[in-house]
């Protein structure tokens, strides 16, 4: 078993849009506020994922590779619609940013993560990093699959 600890932040400006983009499609077997249950797709490969909520930082996380057409098969029993994005990685200083571009009902979020060691870790943030949002269990992505981005009655448009 293993510990998830990350932070997540809205993002700014483009500066993160120069890394490589890679396809993610994923849905949830299970929303439970303290368990959920991943399926995803990145590009060739598949994870079945198991995450329990400890805090809204750290979080117990099972992952096993399946075959994609195990993944493929298994989407189409999810919960809502599917999570659809372009996730790309960046490096900086001893850490990867995941930016993650969300489009379909969740366009046009954009939010960046950081793992970390521990809860406390000092890191450095680049220019395109804006508000903190780890605290905020709308931006977890088995949220957005139940109420997403567009949806949300601040981001509704009204005639």
């Amino acid at each position: 078993m293993a510990v998830e600890i990350e932070r997540k932040f809205l993002v700014c400006g483009d500066g993160w849009k120069s890394a490589e983009p890679v396809l993610f499609r994923q849905g949830y077997l299970s929303t439970d506020k303290n368990r959920v249950v991943r399926v995803r797709i990145a590009g060739d490969s598949a994870w079945l994922t198991v995450k329990s909520l400890t805090s809204m930082m750290s979080r117990d996380e099972f992952e096993y590779p399946v075959p994609v057409s195990d993944a493929d098969a298994m989407l189409k029993l999810c919960e809502g619609p599917l999570i659809e994005k372009y996730r790309r990685n960046i490096p900086l200083a001893n850490h990867i940013w995941e930016v993650d571009e969300f489009f379909g009902d969740n366009a046009p979020l954009v939010v960046a993560e950081i793992e970390l060691t521990s809860e406390d870790e000092v890191f450095e943030t680049p220019d395109w990093v804006g508000v903190e949002v780890t605290d905020d269990p709308r931006y977890f992505n088995a949220n957005l699959c139940i109420n997403p981005y567009s949806m949300w009655p601040e981001n509704v448009a009204t005639d």
